[in-house]
């Protein structure tokens, strides 16, 4: 089912990239704040890491996230979030 392994990462304004901590993946994943089933396939496995099913769209998740992590207060004005599919 997690077949897909993803990097989550905050990107600020000069372009510099942190891994986002578990924490962030983790409350985003617990729940489906979004209220798409689709999401319900992640599992976080690290700071930056999580892991997806083939059924989880990147481009409908990063924005997902990223929503969800400015909502909570994790990213400031002029930051972003970076999720990319990492080679197996």
């Amino acid at each position: 089912m997690f077949v897909r392994r993803l990097r989550v990462e905050r990107v600020d304004a000069s372009g510099q990239a942190q891994k986002c901590p578990v924490a962030w993946i983790d409350n985003f994943a617990m729940r489906n704040f979004t209220n798409e089933a689709v999401f319900d396939d992640t599992l976080p496995v690290g700071d930056g890491l999580l892991e997806a099913g083939f059924r989880v769209p990147l481009e409908r998740l990063a924005p997902a996230m990223e929503d969800w992590f400015r909502r909570k207060g994790y990213l400031a004005a002029g930051e972003r979030l970076r999720v990319e599919e990492l080679p197996r």
